[in-house]
């Protein structure tokens, strides 16, 4: 993704993992390790996640674009909420996204 740099996806962290969030889990599925703040990683690689809200719909679109492979991200419903035409505006930028399904 154009103006996105891997690095700056990989820096973002979470303070509170307390309860087994599912978004972090997911980001985990697709590569980070995680401990008290997500570690930065070489590379993240596609994978097949869920999303569990608008928040961390979005978190697994963009980590998806930056990663290396496929990736799935199920139950986008949620970002059809908060964004219209999501699919158009990444092809803008050059982004790869297909929507596949009425997931």
């Amino acid at each position: 993704l154009p103006g996105v740099t891997a690095p700056d996806v990989l820096a973002l962290g979470t303070e509170d993992y307390e309860g087994g969030d599912p978004a972090v889990f997911n980001m985990a599925v697709m590569g980070l390790r995680l401990a008290q703040r997500a570690n930065g990683v070489s590379k993240l690689h596609g994978a097949e996640v869920m999303a569990t809200d608008l928040r961390a719909s979005m978190s697994l679109v963009i980590a998806g674009l930056a990663a290396e492979g496929e990736t799935q991200v199920h139950r986008l419903y949620h970002l059809d909420r908060g964004y219209e035409r999501l699919e158009e505006k990444f092809a803008l930028l050059g982004a790869d996204v297909e929507r596949v399904g009425g997931d």
